[in-house]
């Protein structure tokens, strides 16, 4: 191993800059090359290289988004287009890859290894926190704090004029940041696709949280929610309860920007030092994750095919904290 690459890809989370630094910094640190590639598979398949020097990833810990940028290239589905890569790669004299990303992009990186063996670890960055072998993925903290922070302005105004607000949070098919922002931010209930929910039970819910004695109320829906979207459950809940003022806020793409966390940012660094580590001592086609504080390194198959659980007992507090 005398050169890797190290890449982003699908969706932007806070933190990947970090991981970028922490990949750029230990490969170096260890005696390596290191370069990175732009736009993630469709760099990769354009031989859109750029060598990466200590002094190329100054400065960045701090910043969201992505310095190598990202882009969607469903084309890399097809094998010629990872052919085309795999040959840009070995002209590069690339040894190994580091993958920045979620489910898609190790999908990828897993296509890539078996169809050509170039060693590949990936580091979890999505603020879904859906990924399995990992405790959390890179940008969750963050988007859990910013749709928290969101959730508190919404709440004064909910408050202000004896509102119903359904707030509507990333996720995709997972709960993880509509449950821990829920609970944080006091909302008297919390819809995830985890947990069966009915329009029925909503409503129950709304007159047993008293309405009448207490008009605001915060409800917040994953995304993924399986009976319907903020929209929908909310013109439901208004069918049944026309005397309600009732309003709907999607926080949208403002989760997955911003300055990392602390949390994130530490995390992110401790998993590109992990990808690195890892490639060194000859692992390949696994995720670098963090378990109970501790470096575990699972395979692309575990974390992209195996469902991780939410915690159930927190659906528990919600209940507890507004009977």
């Amino acid at each position: 191993m005398k050169k890797i690459a190290v890449f982003t890809s699908g969706g932007d989370a806070p933190g990947m800059n970090a991981c970028v630094r922490a990949v750029v910094r230990a490969a170096l640190y260890n005696g390596l090359e290191v370069v990175g590639i732009r736009r993630g598979y469709k760099g990769m398949a354009d031989a859109d290289f750029i060598p990466m020097e200590s002094h190329s990833v100054s400065d960045i810990i701090g910043l969201g988004g992505t310095i190598l940028k990202s882009a969607r290239f469903d084309e890399f589905r097809d094998i010629e287009w990872r052919k085309k890569a795999y040959e840009n790669c070995v002209k590069e004299g690339i040894d190994g890859l580091v993958a920045i990303g979620g489910n898609g992009t190790f999908t990828g990186a897993k296509l890539l290894m078996e169809n050509f063996g170039i060693p590949t670890i990936g580091c979890p960055g999505t603020i879904d926190n859906d990924l399995y072998g990992t405790d959390y993925t890179i940008g969750f903290d963050t988007a859990v704090n910013t749709a928290l922070d969101a959730i508190d302005k919404i709440r004064d105004t909910a408050a202000s004029h004896d509102r119903v607000f359904f707030v509507e949070v990333m996720g995709r098919d997972a709960g993880f940041i509509a449950m821990q922002s829920g609970i944080g931010g006091g909302a008297e209930d919390i819809l995830v696709p985890e947990i069966p929910d009915t329009i029925d039970e909503v409503i129950d819910n709304l007159k047993k949280g008293g309405y009448k004695e207490k008009p605001s109320h915060i409800i917040v829906v994953a995304e993924g929610e399986e009976i319907g979207n903020a929209n929908f459950i909310a013109q439901k809940a208004k069918e049944a309860l026309p005397n309600l003022d009732i309003r709907v806020s999607n926080l949208g793409h403002i989760q997955r920007g911003g300055s990392p966390s602390a949390i994130d940012r530490i995390l992110a660094s401790r998993m590109g030092i992990a990808a690195v580590e890892g490639l060194i001592a000859g692992k390949s086609n696994v995720m670098a994750g963090i378990i109970d504080d501790k470096v575990a390194y699972t395979s692309f198959d575990d974390a992209i095919n195996k469902k991780k659980p939410l915690d159930v007992e927190l659906n528990k507090m919600v209940e507890i904290l507004n009977s």
